[in-house]
């Protein structure tokens, strides 16, 4: 059985706000934290985008659990910088902490000026970047000259053990791309012959026998039309196509490309729970896939709620007690 992170959403949260929401969690009975990472948010009405980095070593000071954090280097964030940022993370929380790659979004890196690649240059430059972070993890000086550039760059504080380095991908195309040089994969969950199709293409190119983990996007409330309506609210900016959610480098630019988005529409791409015998339903059609952890991410923001049934359901059906 598949083990259950609680999806931490900078995009929708104060960082003091989903610190408190991850102390929550780890009480409720969550194995671990999922940190999403974004500059801005998709859309206006989210409203927040706390620096993941930084949040992330608060959730492993305050909780027990293991955290892990998308992150995509090469533009916004340099790969030697990241390296002695997992560096760090890793050296004080041994065993705790691990980081996901992606080839990222023009909405969280096109702020430094630099022109927004093509994903085939996306594809290399992560690449590079990976490969960089694990020289400097191993302790190595490292000097680069590619898609990014470094020189004479080394990492001196480093951890006993370097944490492992999942890639984040989307598409059975790019679960494939990363099998080769990624510790596990972290993909997006739609039907079970949809994750199975992307594990396979990561195992048969490299990745058999590495761990792959899934998240799945719900919106959680006591009623349906409570759970589409905060659906339509909250989140449907992040439901256009995978290669404008990619693309589009401005949040006004999401709530304008979606401002017409129906109810129904929503209804048909995000799934609507109303209780946690209906979301485990959902984990357990999930669980045969072999997937080794599932993050739970409820667009919905009644995040206490959602914790509290969780914790609740734990509680009555496993004999799971809040610590």
């Amino acid at each position: 059985m598949a083990k259950l992170a609680y999806h931490a959403s900078h995009e929708q949260f104060a960082p003091s706000h989903l610190l408190t929401l991850a102390i929550q969690a780890e009480k409720a009975g969550f194995d671990a934290i999922h940190s999403s990472d974004h500059f801005n948010p998709w859309s206006k009405r989210q409203g927040h985008s706390g620096f993941a980095f930084a949040w992330v070593a608060s959730a492993l000071q305050a909780t027990t659990l293991p955290v892990s954090m998308i992150c995509t280097p090469g533009q916004r964030y340099h790969p030697a910088v990241v390296a002695q940022a997992i560096a760090t993370l890793a050296e004080m929380y041994p065993g705790r902490y691990a980081v996901e790659m992606a080839t990222g979004e023009a909405l969280n890196e096109v702020i430094t000026g630099e022109p927004w690649p093509s994903k085939p240059e996306r594809n290399q430059r992560l690449l590079e970047s990976v490969t960089i972070i694990r020289s400097l993890l191993a302790g190595k000086e490292v000097s680069h000259e590619g898609a990014v550039k470094v020189k004479d760059a080394r990492v001196w504080s480093l951890p006993l053990v370097a944490p492992l380095i999942y890639c984040a991908a989307i598409s059975t195309e790019t679960s494939g791309w990363c099998g080769s040089w990624a510790d596990g994969l972290i993909t997006t969950s739609g039907s079970p012959e949809d994750i199975r199709e992307k594990m396979e293409a990561f195992a048969s190119n490299g990745g058999k026998g590495k761990p792959v983990n899934v998240q799945y996007s719900f919106s959680y409330a006591s009623t349906k039309d409570e759970a589409l309506d905060a659906a339509h609210e909250q989140w449907r900016s992040n439901l256009l196509p995978r290669e404008q959610l990619a693309d589009i480098h401005k949040t006004e630019q999401f709530d304008q490309q979606t401002q017409h988005m129906s109810h129904e529409e929503v209804a048909e791409k995000l799934p609507l729970i109303t209780s946690m015998e209906e979301l485990f339903n959902e984990i357990d059609i999930i669980n045969p896939t072999g997937v080794n952890l599932i993050s739970l991410h409820n667009v919905n923001r009644n995040h206490e709620a959602f914790i509290e049934a969780f914790a609740k359901y734990k509680s009555d059906k496993f004999g799971k007690k809040l610590k």
